[in-house]
């Protein structure tokens, strides 16, 4: 009786790491998937022109909202919110809502790469959030991938031809990357929310309602500034889009992800929108980087893979 018992422990071991290795599979491909979504959003935005950041950020959630409900509901997921629940979404919604809005706004100031390659710095937000605020203690290591970031974008700002000037589209460039740097601690934290609400809710209602409250945070602002451009077809086409790739198919598999796969992987991964995002920015707007920014962007990427592994 005792080998057939150890035989079937063995065995449901096995499986276990079977199902294990074949989840985490499913979760990098998501990921890869994700990324490939994500990095449409620079020229999809640009693309969207005349719609200002606020109006972008709001018709972007709001369809991405829109259409994760549906799939909710053909996936029979319940949706709705318990009300204990509802202040925490609501701070979610407006961290979220404040991501795409200064990441949208940064697209306005400055250039693909210096707002994606911002952004992206969210690892290292996260890793000093857990050292500070709950006291996890930081390998070396990391302290070198953050410093190796840093460099990178001093080398971005400081180094750029026309970092002070306003040539680009009239405006500043300082005030671009301020704002990515924002959208980057957003970004943070969003990552932080979606990781915790893995186990508590469904990935459809999770969306839902961060999409949803997102957009509702951002209604008044929208309806301010409505009505105060033309609405070419094009512009529209490009909105919708924002809404259904990058985000409401794009931001929903990285949310999958996380839950089959570590977060450190998925992060690593995504931070190559950067890459992807550039090289779409060069093909379809003509958006083409100087070599201090290349330089830049690539010694801040290795900064970042050093603090994610």
């Amino acid at each position: 009786m005792k080998p057939d018992l150890a035989g079937r422990s063995d065995q449901l071991s096995a499986d276990d790491g079977a199902s294990k290795g074949s989840s985490s599979r499913i979760g990098l491909l998501y990921v890869v998937v994700a990324v490939l979504f994500f990095s449409t959003s620079p020229i999809f935005v640009r693309w969207a022109q005349p719609f200002n950041p606020v109006e972008i950020a709001f018709w972007r959630l709001t369809i991405a909202a829109l259409l994760v409900c549906c799939l909710g509901l053909l996936t029979h997921q319940r949706l709705l919110l318990r009300r204990q629940e509802f202040p925490r979404f609501l701070f979610y919604g407006l961290i979220t809502a404040l991501h795409f809005l200064f990441y949208i706004a940064a697209l306005s100031y400055t250039t693909i790469a210096h707002a994606l390659a911002l952004t992206y710095t969210s690892p290292i937000f996260v890793t000093l959030f857990a050292t500070f605020f709950l006291k996890e203690p930081l390998p070396l290591r990391k302290w070198l991938g953050i410093g190796v970031a840093v460099i990178g974008i001093a080398i971005m700002a400081g180094f750029e031809p026309h970092y002070n000037s306003c040539s680009l589209h009239g405006q500043c460039m300082v005030l671009g990357d301020g704002l990515g740097l924002l959208a980057g601690i957003c970004y943070a934290i969003y990552s932080i929310a979606g990781r915790g609400e893995r186990t508590r809710h469904p990935i459809f209602r999770y969306t839902t309602n961060v999409y949803g409250l997102a957009a509702l945070w951002l209604l008044p602002l929208t309806l301010i500034l409505a009505f105060t451009h033309t609405y070419p077809p094009t512009a529209i086409a490009a909105l919708v889009a924002l809404g259904i790739f990058p985000l409401g198919l794009g931001h929903t598999l990285y949310n999958a992800s996380i839950r089959k796969i570590h977060a450190t992987y998925a992060n690593l991964i995504a931070s190559q929108e950067v890459t992807f995002g550039i090289l779409l920015g060069i093909f379809f707007v003509h958006d083409i980087p100087s070599t201090t920014t290349f330089i830049g962007v690539g010694i801040t990427l290795v900064g970042i893979i050093g603090v994610l592994i």
